[in-house]
């Protein structure tokens, strides 16, 4: 192809390698994997972001085009209750479940030639690969995954040995599925006002009651709040239990699918609606305590969600980059253009703040289920942080990263209208913006997160290499977000600030780990950069009448995703000037 032809056509990065055109990761990689397990998945890494830069794009494709159909009776009149699947949604579903074992690999060894269950940051390095190509397929993962830990957890151990094997297999025969079903028509995020009925007949636990928006409604499993007879009203009445699809005798259980969902995204999955007319199922844990456990299945549902999150951010900078790298206007390269740096800047700053926290926190779940009481609370005031904002912030890079294409963006035929749809399903599902960005406070409030969290963000500071007026203008953006955070926790008048001040502690945060991941970096400054950014565009007050002066040979080093000295991080963000905007004169003497 001619180099004038290669101008004229709009670029395509199908077959590229989303692993290999993304060096950061593999940085990121070996900083929160053990060096000999890192070595080991090198190969597997390779493999998953090839598929996810062609094939597993291309069927991702064809099951949103082609989303799944619900077939309530056979042509003779026998009940079905079936739901029909777009074959290239089934090669997806054999790609996660079966060749990578994405909803095993926490629960046993032997998943990808490795001896022992696998940290969480694999299984979510895996998904954010995955998720670049296909995200509906994800959400019946993670729950998959969140279902089998709760289950173990809290499960008797009868109940675990019964299903154990199936949630975990690779095979794609005997595999089960996952769900959760808890929304309903009147008690959508408040949980204390379900209705569904529990009835202890004969000894058999039977359920009753109508679950507006169950997504994997087929599953073979699924995770159900439903309130005892004479239970308590609100939260403390509530008793987790397991539901079968079929009974032992291999019947269908007792519960109707009514309908499924006509959805914005996630078109390939199926979501729908379940009417539950005396369905056997199994108590999970201890009764009327069904709200705090399922809570643990929640939580891993709102970290899965941020890391698709993170994931589709980074897919629409990977496609923003390539278009940018091999499109001309106006005799130049788009990538070479001012406006065009800062809004691809933009976009890589906002992808990166979402991979670091969802990594670290991941990191903080392994450490936290190996007892580490610090990393349980971490884990506990961070998972809401990501959940409310790294989700919105996907719709923002998603939406930029369509524009970046232009018109072709907008059609169908390509994938960012796709992604865009699918972006915005983070937001809402597992509590929407407004209730876990107060669910951030309410970790500050009932737990006392918050000082745990500040302490670890000091000790993170200790550990960088950052010289002594950088450390001290984040301490002191820490100490500031800390306050208002403590503020706002304490006095509910204050409850309309929940949002801005949350951002502000998931800014911060970001800055601060970002910061200490480019201290594990020597040979690399570019994470500094990265967290000086932050700062400077999200942390301090900008003045919207002033032109800013912005080195362009500076931000297009930042968007070659190549190392960077010390010398280059200064020439993109001064950080003696932000110490001084920030009333810090001469704390870097």
């Amino acid at each position: 192809m001619s180099e004038e032809s290669i101008y004229r056509n709009i670029p395509d990065a199908w077959g590229q390698n989303s692993y290999h055109n993304d060096p950061t990761l593999s940085q990121l990689l070996d900083i929160y994997l053990p060096t000999t397990l890192r070595r080991h998945l090198e190969t597997h890494f390779a493999e998953m972001g090839a598929l996810a830069g062609g094939e597993l794009e291309t069927l991702a494709l064809a099951a949103d085009k082609n989303p799944p159909e619900l077939v309530l009776r056979s042509r003779n009149g026998a009940e079905l209750q079936e739901i029909h699947k777009h074959p290239a949604y089934l090669h997806l579903e054999a790609y996660a479940y079966g060749q990578f074992g994405l909803a095993a690999m926490s629960h046993r060894g032997g998943v990808l030639d490795w001896s022992e269950p696998m940290p969480p940051v694999v299984k979510y390095a895996l998904t954010y690969l995955f998720v670049q190509a296909e995200f509906g397929l994800c959400c019946p993962l993670s729950m998959t995954d969140a279902l089998t830990r709760t289950l173990r957890k809290f499960g008797d151990e009868a109940l675990v040995s019964r299903y154990l094997e199936a949630l975990t297999s690779q095979n794609m025969d005997q595999a089960y599925q996952g769900a959760m079903f808890m929304t309903e028509q009147d008690a959508g995020s408040d949980v204390g006002a379900i209705t569904t009925e529990a009835k202890l007949v004969d000894g058999t636990w039977r359920l009753y009651g109508d679950k507006w928006f169950c997504s994997n409604p087929d599953a073979s499993l699924a995770m159900v709040l439903a309130r005892p007879e004479q239970g308590e009203s609100g939260t403390r009445g509530l008793t987790l239990f397991l539901l079968p699809r079929y009974l032992e005798s291999g019947e269908l259980n007792h519960y109707r699918l009514v309908r499924l969902k006509n959805k914005l995204g996630t078109r390939s999955m199926a979501s729908g609606e379940i009417l539950l007319e005396g369905a056997e199922a199994y108590v999970v844990g201890e009764p009327g305590q069904g709200f705090k456990q399922m809570t643990d299945m929640i939580n891993m549902s709102r970290l899965s969600n941020g890391v698709r999150s993170a994931g589709l951010m980074r897919r629409t900078v990977n496609e923003a980059l390539f278009i940018s790298r091999h499109r001309h206007a106006f005799s130049s390269q788009l990538i070479q253009l001012p406006l065009m740096q800062r809004q691809l800047s933009k976009m890589m700053v906002t992808a990166e703040q979402g991979r670091t926290m969802v990594f670290h926190t991941a990191d903080c779940l392994r450490r936290a289920d190996s007892g580490d009481a610090q990393s349980a609370k971490l884990l506990r005031i961070l998972t809401p942080m990501i959940k409310f904002r790294t989700t919105r912030d996907a719709r923002k890079v998603a939406g930029d990263g369509m524009e970046v294409r232009g018109g072709c963006g907008y059609i169908e035929e390509w994938s960012d209208a796709r992604v865009l749809r699918d972006a915005h399903l983070g937001s809402i599902w597992e509590g929407t913006s407004n209730i876990v960005a107060l669910d951030v406070f309410r970790s500050i409030r009932r737990e006392k997160t918050l000082p745990v969290l500040a302490d670890y963000l000091h000790q993170r500071l200790q550990e960088s290499t950052l010289e002594v007026h950088e450390c001290r203008l984040l301490q002191a953006l820490l100490n500031q977000a800390v306050g208002s955070a403590e503020a706002l926790a304490q006095d509910s008048t204050c409850e309309h600030d929940a949002r801005r001040i949350a951002s502000g502690l998931y800014h911060i945060t970001s800055a601060i780990l970002m910061a200490w991941e480019a201290s594990q970096l020597p040979e690399d400054k570019r994470r500094q950069a990265l967290a000086w950014l932050v700062v400077r565009h999200k942390l301090l007050p900008p003045d919207p009448l002033s032109v800013s002066r912005e080195s362009t040979e500076a931000l297009a080093k930042l968007l070659d995703e190549t190392p960077m000295t010390d010398e280059q991080v200064v020439a993109l963000v001064n950080t003696e000037e932000l110490a001084r905007c920030h009333g810090l004169e001469g704390s870097h003497e």
